[in-house]
């Protein structure tokens, strides 16, 4: 059976873009549709649920890339995103307040999708075979 390559980092991007069109366009249709307040779009667990997928996705990525590249830099970058999207959706509300847990939720994805980029690109330049997988 032939296998298909999965990028893992081009999937963190993308879960990183996900997370940063959902927190950018929800309030947008709550205006134009406000019957999607009520949906489960809304609720702080689906935040959750989200960072269950992106935690693991971006570790593994990371870890595979910088194995290969050693570029530690790239690692604290994503690491810094994690952490800051962490806590963004574990306490950004009540801490920072709903827009200041908006920009911290940004800033940790645009993070995370920055270092996930520059780990993609470094694994190609080297053509190590870690982007592949």
């Amino acid at each position: 059976m032939k296998s298909i390559p999965i990028n893992i980092d081009k999937v963190a991007i993308s879960l990183s873009l996900i997370c940063t069109v959902h927190c950018l366009l929800l309030p947008l249709a709550f205006v134009l549709l406000p019957a999607l307040a009520a949906n489960t779009f809304a609720d702080e667990r689906l935040h959750q649920w989200m960072l269950l997928a992106v935690l693991p996705t971006s570790l593994i990525a990371l870890t595979m890339g910088c194995r290969q590249h050693l570029k530690f830099s790239v690692m604290a970058m994503g690491l810094t995103g994690l952490c800051i999207l962490t806590l963004a959706t574990f306490m950004g509300h009540d801490l920072l307040g709903e827009t200041g847990e908006k920009i911290a939720i940004l800033m940790g994805a645009s993070l995370i999708a920055l270092g996930h980029l520059r780990n993609h690109t470094l694994c190609k330049r080297l053509q190590c075979g870690c982007e592949a997988h």
